[in-house]
């Protein structure tokens, strides 16, 4: 086993990292939020460093989550988009600290392999005419991702009772699986539910959901589950547990604890007191979700697929919304995270039980954002408005450690930098080839990123909002402007964040904007180029 060798530190840290599911930023208390109530992740942030400019690699959440574990792009992981599981040869954190003595664990959603037994939205591409087909090389790549080690995620597995995930997985060394979203997950979770509570096992999902005569939104019902059988206490419940056991049987050694929870996410289905915490009549509405209000193209397109009744409303695709849609969505939501936040708080009083915060580094972030009615949009899409691609993170020190002190930090950051920075922090070089930046040095002292932009990627499945083919797209952030370049189209997006909070105007083709879309795109340019792989390093020149 290596040597841990970070200067100045008696015993490595432990690491406690909570991840929440299609989560924005501005949907906490500590983030400026004044209805939603979130004591316990708010709590994180007095004593921590809270980052105002933490970005996506990508807005899905495939391709994310393989970010925030390898410290590399999408197309540089294999994980480009949903549908695409991540290489099992992918190299994560969790593999390299389970190399230097650490205990890790992933309690929750995985979603780092496909959960459903669906078809590709985008079709197998045609043989060209009078070609032969390779059957043996239908590929570029030789990884066969319908092998059934690529298949562990996947429901129909799980209907299995003898199936389990092959350990470790992706580095961790314990898995605990609730997969999928609202009440309809499954996995571990679904089996400890079938045992401990028979009697609602099989009263799941929307099928058995109830409609709320007040709510008008779509994927929107009342679960029979209790706040107890729901997906996030049982989440919760068992990284307590994972917790207790761990401290109890092997204290001395560090461990990682990776608790993510399935919501907030589509269907919207807070259980008990949850459901009907936060009042739709008194959640506003954004500026933008005017019908007045002047949209670019491609989300045109979709208000007007809405208006002509073409928009299928109960899928996982983004949508045209109404206000009272957006309210109602917005109130659940809430619930949503308001349940989340209950429960971290119940995490958390477990690792103080323990006596393990002492020596442990907490996280909080989330895979991506969700548009939650701006420019009258919901769910996620290559549309990569703020509330879509900016995401929270918090860091908090050990317990009553010096370090442990309320930081508001402004450097951009991306959901690479989770894995540098978790490296970093326990002493331990990033393997060659990852791309994030370390924004913590061994001790816990700061690292700003020193990032003169984020890039974010996108690729999807589908060919709709206008274009003709499945759309791709490449984001830009700087800490001045968005940019944002669309592979089918001769036109783009380019935001000054500074004049434009709200991206309402376009400046693409403005007049005056000219110099900043050049130096934008010439900044893109080069991103891309740093960004190229990296791994394996050569072993002799040619």
């Amino acid at each position: 086993m290596p040597t841990h060798r970070a200067t100045g530190l008696t015993k490595p840290p432990n690491f406690l990292i909570f991840v929440t599911d299609q989560q924005r930023a501005d949907h906490l208390g500590c983030y400026g939020n004044q209805v939603v109530r979130t004591p316990h992740i708010d709590a994180l942030a007095t004593t921590g460093s809270r980052f105002e400019r933490s970005y996506v690699a990508n807005p899905v959440c495939m391709p994310n989550r393989g970010s925030m574990l390898t410290g590399r792009m999408p197309s540089i992981h294999g994980c480009r988009g949903n549908g695409v599981p991540l290489p099992l040869e992918a190299v994560t954190f969790a593999d390299v600290l389970g190399e230097f003595g650490y205990h890790t664990a992933l309690i929750g959603k995985s979603h780092l392999q496909n959960m459903e037994d669906l078809p590709p939205v985008l079709p197998p591409q045609a043989a060209r005419a009078a070609l032969a087909s390779s059957a043996h090389f239908p590929e570029a790549t030789r990884r066969d991702i319908a092998a059934s080690a690529y298949a562990q995620e996947l429901r129909s597995s799980w209907n299995d009772p003898a199936h389990r995930l092959t350990l470790p997985y992706y580095g961790f060394q314990d898995v605990v699986l609730c997969n999928h979203h609202a009440d309809e997950c499954f996995g571990d979770y679904s089996r400890w539910l079938a045992a401990e509570h028979a009697d609602v096992a099989d009263r799941v999902g929307r099928q058995h959901g109830l409609r709320d005569p007040g709510f008008v939104a779509p994927q929107a019902w009342r679960t029979r589950l209790s706040e107890h059988q729901y997906p996030t206490h049982f989440v919760a419940e068992q990284s307590c547990r994972w917790l207790e056991d761990h401290v109890n049987k092997e204290s001395d050694q560090p461990f990682l604890l990776v608790c993510s929870f399935p919501d907030p996410h589509h269907p919207w289905t807070p259980p008990g007191k949850y459901w009907d915490m936060y009042d739709p009549d008194q959640i506003s509405v954004p500026r933008t979700a005017s019908a007045s209000a002047p949209h670019e193209r491609h989300v045109q397109w979709l208000w007007d697929e809405r208006q002509s009744g073409k928009a299928n409303v109960e899928g996982p695709r983004i949508f045209a919304t109404t206000e009272r849609e957006i309210r109602e969505i917005t109130a659940l939501t809430y619930g949503m995270i308001s349940n989340v936040d209950d429960r971290i708080g119940m995490v958390m009083a477990k690792l103080r039980a323990c006596g393990a915060d002492a020596n442990t580094v907490v996280v909080f972030t989330s895979d991506h954002g969700d548009l939650m009615g701006d420019h009258g949009l919901m769910l996620k899409g290559p549309a990569h408005y703020q509330g879509l691609v900016r995401v929270p993170l918090i860091w908090r020190e050990p317990a009553g450690s010096e370090n442990a002190q309320a930081a508001v930090r402004t450097d951009l950051a991306s959901s690479m930098d989770l894995a540098t920075s978790v490296l970093a922090r326990a002493g331990i070089a990033a393997p060659n080839g990852m791309q994030g930046k370390a924004l913590f040095d061994p001790t816990g002292l700061p690292s700003p990123s020193q990032r003169e932009a984020v890039l974010i990627e996108e690729n999807q499945q589908r060919a709709y909002m206008g274009f003709d083919t499945p759309v791709r797209v490449r984001t830009l952030v700087t800490k001045s402007h968005r940019l944002s370049v669309f592979h089918e189209s001769d036109w783009g997006e380019l935001y000054d964040l500074d004049a434009d909070p709200l991206e309402e105007h376009n400046l693409w083709d403005a007049p005056g904007a000219q110099q900043s879309r050049c130096s934008m795109l010439d900044l893109m340019v080069r991103t891309l180029i740093a960004h190229a792989e990296a791994s394996p390093r050569p072993t002799r020149l040619a």
